[in-house]
């Protein structure tokens, strides 16, 4: 044998472990950039039971056409997995669910960028060529979720939770669209001076209940978005029901979650939902009134075989209060909602934390 290979073998007598020492470390270090960077990929490392997906809310300014774009990874308990982009048309309540191979599936290891077959997505741009839509646009500019410290992110301190069921995160809150889309493969639509909206979720599995919502359209040329969530949260051998809340009104973001100490109303009345939200010093009140809507795949220990109803015609209606003085009322138009599994367990008549 020459002499090359015997120093290899008695210098390195465990080429395999080492080579899985270091990737291991690797993968670590990059989950731990992940964490401070929620936008970007976290599933480094991850080969079954996890998921993990960006929603894109494309509106144009007309309001004609309103679509989500959902790209994604999915990995199932039995190590089996695949990526996928999910398409929801808001205006016909039709969903579509576009399959690829995993190795399709590239994330960027700096930040959020995700290549994905001859699809590009990040907080700055979306370009898709898939059968429903098919174009670039351009996010301009994103309003990002604040970082402060212990809380990178929406989630707040639970961040930094292992063994949270789901995490999720806002990419941005409210911004403008630059750019055209094919539609169904007809006309070219014109997406510039339209609004949109980036959110993205991971982990395990969606919560057995929740209400979530998103709404970005309401009087013309106010900069206000709202986004709600009100879910069951497993919690060690226990649960408890949490929320988060962003409301924006022009460059200020106002924050009601359960880390900060916000308490909550929650309640169901024929086709409305009613939330209300408080600190020591605000209070947000909600209702949403539901919309016809198309059923999206969604995420069950790793695998999309679950289902869920959203729809982006809903309404919201929003009173927002300084103390008992009244400072914005408006209805958000185009919004989006779903109430899913035994929402019962969520609800409350009295002011809960």
């Amino acid at each position: 044998m020459p002499f090359k290979y015997w120093s290899r073998k008695i210098f390195n007598p465990f080429p395999t472990f080492r080579f899985h020492q270091k990737e291991c470390m690797k993968n670590l270090l990059l989950r731990l950039r992940a964490t401070w960077n929620p936008d970007m990929y976290h599933g480094w490392g991850r080969n079954r039971s996890y998921f993990e997906g960006w929603y894109y809310k494309l509106v144009d300014a007309a309001e004609e056409q309103v679509f989500a774009v959902i790209p994604g990874i999915s990995m199932g308990q039995d190590g089996e997995s695949h990526a996928f982009i999910q398409v929801l048309d808001g205006k016909h309540c039709k969903a579509s669910y576009h399959e690829f191979p995993s190795s399709d599936f590239q994330p960027s290891e700096s930040g959020f960028h995700l290549q994905l077959g001859g699809n590009s997505f990040s907080s700055s741009h979306i370009q898709v060529d898939l059968p429903e839509l098919k174009g670039r646009i351009k996010l301009q500019p994103p309003t990002p979720w604040p970082k402060m410290l212990g809380a990178p992110g929406i989630m707040g301190w639970y961040s930094f939770v292992p063994f949270m069921q789901c995490f999720h995160g806002v990419v941005s809150m409210h911004h403008r669209l630059l750019g055209q889309m094919q539609v169904h493969g007809q006309q070219t639509v014109d997406f510039s001076g339209g609004i949109g909206y980036l959110e993205k979720d991971w982990g395990t599995s969606f919560p057995r209940s929740y209400i979530w919502m998103h709404a970005s359209h309401f009087a013309k040329g106010e900069k206000v978005s709202l986004f709600a969530s009100v879910a069951h949260i497993p919690w060690l051998r226990s649960y408890f029901i949490g929320y988060i809340v962003g409301f924006q009104l022009g460059e200020k973001l106002y924050r009601f979650a359960t880390y900060t100490g916000a308490s909550m109303k929650a309640a169901l009345g024929g086709q409305s939902v009613h939330l209300a939200f408080r600190d020591r010093r605000y209070r947000l009140e909600i209702t949403a009134l539901q919309a016809p809507g198309a059923v999206l795949i969604s995420p069950l220990t790793g695998e999309m075989k679950g289902k869920v109803n959203e729809s982006m015609q809903a309404e919201v209606q929003v009173r927002f209060y300084d103390q008992d003085d009244l400072i914005y009322k408006g209805t958000g138009r185009n919004a989006g909602l779903e109430v899913a599994g035994e929402v019962e367990e969520l609800l409350t008549e009295k002011w809960r934390r």
